[in-house]
């Protein structure tokens, strides 16, 4: 049989096919989807509606105390205590992180011990242990161990309303962050770090420039979501009375009794300082995802 003659054959084989919308089958109407949506619709409506129209919201109160300057200062230290609290708590899970995955059994013992009571332990527990912990230890003492102290500190001058929210917020990240970091580090292949070692390369510089680059990239997600639960959890801290946004919009309501229209100030300053912190750390997965294909 001549060529001819098959592709004529092939020809009106086809043309005898019926015409199927194969976009159609392979991806077929989700109803589910498509109700989900109308649902989530409904609901975004409803609650657009019942915010705009609902007087007792009483948004020219919340407007008023939005900007307010004592909710501002307040703010600014909200965004202090995280900044110093998830830094210190950065340094410290890296530390513990490493000491946990040590070839010293000693090292290990003291991070899992650490890790373990940091688990154990709520934050609101804590916070509060730290800044009465000056009834055990009225001083911190700098010497020589059984024989009379060369300085001696008083610890409330240390443990201060600050001092205590910010060790306490600090002792949670690094508890955190360092099961986050030796996560990260275990998801390289070994046999990356077995190459640099074929290559001469020394060990902390094949861990400095190939394990750690990689292991930041699979980090950034959840210490970006220790950081944001960091910055809500600074609002414990106005047990203490440390003059945090929320200590301010409490103090600030129990003269006004205007409870709800104050705690709609501090929900939208959470909320966009979230969304902030969500759009940073976007930014950071692009910076350190790049030269890997996105799943």
């Amino acid at each position: 049989m001549s060529n001819t003659s098959v592709k004529k054959s092939v020809a009106s084989d086809t043309a005898a096919l019926p015409d199927y919308n194969v976009a159609a089958a392979i991806k077929p109407t989700n109803w589910v989807n498509v109700g989900a949506w109308v649902v989530l619709v409904l609901i975004a409506l409803s609650i657009a509606i019942n915010v705009v129209t609902n007087e007792r919201w009483k948004w020219n109160i919340v407007f008023t105390y939005l900007f307010d300057p004592l909710v501002l200062q307040g703010l600014g230290r909200t965004i202090l205590l995280t900044v110093v609290a998830g830094v210190v708590g950065l340094v410290g899970g890296l530390i513990i992180g490493l000491m946990n995955m040590s070839q010293s059994n000693s090292l290990r013992v003291l991070a899992l011990s650490y890790i373990g009571f940091i688990r154990a332990i709520p934050a609101l527990v804590l916070i509060l242990v730290l800044y009465f912990i000056s009834a055990l230890f009225p001083t911190i003492d700098f010497g020589i161990p059984f024989l009379p102290p060369i300085v001696q500190i008083p610890t409330n001058s240390i443990l201060s309303q600050f001092g205590a929210a910010m060790l306490g917020l600090a002792m949670i990240v690094a508890g955190h962050t360092a099961e986050i970091i030796r996560g990260g580090i275990m998801s390289v292949s070994k046999g990356q770090t077995e190459a640099a070692r074929a290559l001469s390369i020394p060990r902390s510089q094949a861990f400095a420039r190939i394990v750690l680059p990689q292991a930041v990239r699979v980090t950034i997600p959840p210490f970006a979501t220790e950081l944001i639960t960091l910055f809500k959890n600074t609002s414990l801290v106005s047990v203490i009375g440390y003059a945090e946004l929320l200590t301010v919009v409490q103090n600030i309501y129990g003269r006004t009794y205007e409870t709800l229209p104050l705690l709609t100030v501090a929900c939208i300053w959470y909320l966009l300082l979230t969304i902030l912190a969500m759009i940073g750390q976007s930014r950071l997965e692009k910076r350190f995802g790049r030269g890997f294909q996105s799943r």
